[in-house]
């Protein structure tokens, strides 16, 4: 049985970070990369473009936008009851492992994935995301109990930095296989393909341990639990909502984030997608190649968007920053309706990584900025994640829903040009101070 290490103690702080190694795998090989290509192929094989579901024939990617949707929608309700329900119980390491288990072992069933049991399949999908964003709230809340304010910052990009270098490295493998199958002795690229979910499900399972060995239960626990404490993440958040009334300055800012952040996270999640779909690539391979290719590109320039952007802010301001930001991606989002070439998407695609790593991290700090002098902080970032999900939960749906009506996600994309321009007339009325 492991000592159980002090707050602050390097150790601990180092298996806190190493979950970032065992899940970013997902958001990159699954949501990101690999998933969107094998999805598409599927369609493509049967020479379809919709499928019947629930009754309604729905286009391939409005329905894969849909279930996103309901995804991001379970996580948004059960985040707040379960939060509650951990800190309260003083185990949030059982309610980690939970979502950690249940988001890789669905991650490995899309191994199975195919259209003939429709239903079951994007339920794999959609228990994969839940999964993977369920953990992320408990890991989150970790970081005050784990570390020390002055370590916050420090550990929290550590984590980032592992992340990423351990997603990067699981996709280069999966797409060496894909491309080279017949060198690793597999018939055709579709093995290898689905073989990419499970060792991505394995990855997390496996690497995720070494964070568990660490991590302490979580906050000691009292009392009785009762109705007001299963639902007192709900309290909490309307609480934030009713203080926002005192904080114009701070709600405006929120508000405007609301609107420009769903149009940020739709394209972030829409990107690949419509990449597979809408451009005019030579053969398959070059397909995966090429899509890949731009999400790493992506995942690179995001470094540097991210620190142009903190010396942008410290010159002329944060909220500036923001609008210049969101005019960018508004000429980005006017572009992507006229490429159709690989090369243009490639332009496209480092663009985004400059302007996407610059306005997510530019959100939160300027967030963060504007919080009044309080001790919880906690309940405060729940309100800014809660609304960021709901933001995303209508971006999806709407992203799927006009492509749906259109037929083509080149008028989807067109369309959240109008959630960037409110962003900017929203930030534009957010008041000003000296030293924010």
């Amino acid at each position: 049985m492991k000592t159980l290490l002090q707050k602050g103690d390097k150790k601990l702080l180092n298996a806190w970070a190493f979950y970032d190694w065992a899940n970013s795998v997902y958001s990159l090989v699954i949501a990101s990369a690999i998933f969107p290509l094998f999805y598409g192929a599927l369609f493509r094989a049967e020479n379809i473009e919709k499928i019947e579901v629930f009754g309604m024939m729905i286009k391939r990617s409005p329905l894969i936008f849909y279930t996103t949707a309901i995804a991001f929608l379970i996580v948004a309700i059960i985040s707040p009851i379960l939060s509650g329900i951990a800190d309260y119980i003083g185990n949030k390491k059982f309610f980690l492992k939970l979502f950690c288990y249940i988001g890789a072992l669905s991650t490995i069933s899309l191994y199975w994935f195919d259209l003939d049991h429709i239903y079951i399949s994007l339920l794999s999908y959609m228990l994969g995301l839940v999964g993977f964003w369920g953990s992320i709230v408990f890991y989150n809340s970790y970081l005050p109990d784990i570390a020390h304010p002055h370590q916050h910052d420090s550990i929290s990009a550590k984590g980032y930095s592992m992340g990423y270098i351990g997603s990067v490295l699981l996709l280069l493998v999966c797409l060496s296989m894909i491309l080279f199958y017949d060198t690793f002795g597999f018939e055709d690229e579709g093995f290898p393909t689905r073989l990419s979910f499970i060792l991505t499900g394995v990855w997390w399972i496996g690497f995720s341990q070494y964070t568990y060995a660490y991590l302490p239960k979580g906050n000691k626990a009292d009392g009785v639990l009762t109705k007001a404490v299963v639902f007192q993440g709900f309290t909490e958040l309307k609480s934030i909502w009713n203080d926002l009334g005192d904080q114009k300055r701070l709600k405006k800012y929120l508000i405007a984030f609301f609107v420009y952040s769903m149009a940020v996270q739709t394209v972030m999640l829409a990107a690949a997608y419509f990449g597979e779909q809408e451009l005019e690539w030579g053969s398959d391979s070059e397909r995966t190649t090429g899509l890949i290719v731009s999400i790493l590109l992506i995942q690179l320039v995001a470094v540097l968007g991210a620190i142009l952007t903190s010396k942008l802010s410290a010159s002329i301001g944060n909220i500036k920053t923001l609008i210049i930001l969101n005019i960018i991606w508004i000429l980005i989002c006017g572009y992507a309706y006229f490429i159709y070439t690989p090369v243009q998407f490639y332009a496209t695609a480092a663009f985004v990584g400059l302007v996407m790593g610059g306005i997510q991290s530019l959100s939160r700090s300027t967030y963060s900025k504007f919080l009044p002098e309080t001790e919880d902080t906690t309940s405060y970032f729940s309100f800014y994640d809660v609304a960021e999900k709901i933001g995303i939960i209508i971006g999806m749906f709407l992203y799927g829903f006009v492509e749906q009506i259109t037929g083509s996600m080149r008028y989807s994309i067109v369309f959240l040009i109008l959630f960037f321009a409110i962003g900017i007339l929203l930030l534009k009325r957010v008041p000003k101070e000296s030293k924010k």
